[in-house]
């Protein structure tokens, strides 16, 4: 049981990072001889200011953070944007929780996401579809059964 709840929880923490796809694997540091004195810090684009009114309100829930993530991480969020308006309303509804949840996490707690979601995507097939049975499963459970599951766990972690 207590398997299955850390099975589950791990799932639950991916699921965020489905809207966000993983980080790019590091790249190796160059040599100290070779790194360029340390410059202030550029102003990296598109500012939030520089978004149309139409991907400022799609991306609202990370508004607070916009500022804090990288190039790359904002290029994403902008291509989630471009794509929102061919989604259907429940994708479009799906899209906005999920950036509501990622929003809301730690940015410890997003790269245990992240971490997770490798993990997940690199799984043979029958292990993702193990997963995705028992990712059903939990959804079907009444939401007090979901806490009573997650909870031990979240606690765990404290």
């Amino acid at each position: 049981m207590m398997r299955a709840a850390w099975l589950l929880a791990a799932v639950f923490l991916a699921c965020p990072a489905l809207a966000e796809p993983p980080l790019e694997v590091e790249r190796k540091a160059a040599p100290a001889k070779a790194r360029p004195a340390p410059k202030a810090k550029a102003q990296v684009r598109p500012a939030w200011a520089e978004l149309t009114a139409e991907q400022q309100q799609i991306l609202a829930p990370l508004k607070a953070d916009w500022e804090s993530l990288e190039p790359e991480r904002r290029r994403k969020w902008i291509g989630v944007a471009k794509r929102y308006a061919k989604m259907t309303p429940q994708g479009q509804e799906r899209v906005q929780r999920r950036m509501q949840v990622w929003a809301k996490l730690t940015p410890e707690q997003r790269r245990q996401a992240r971490e997770t979601y490798k993990q997940i995507v690199k799984a043979p097939p029958e292990k993702r579809q193990r997963l995705r049975e028992q990712w059903a499963e939990y959804q079907q459970l009444p939401p007090q059964e979901r806490e009573n599951l997650v909870a031990p766990v979240e606690r765990k972690r404290r």
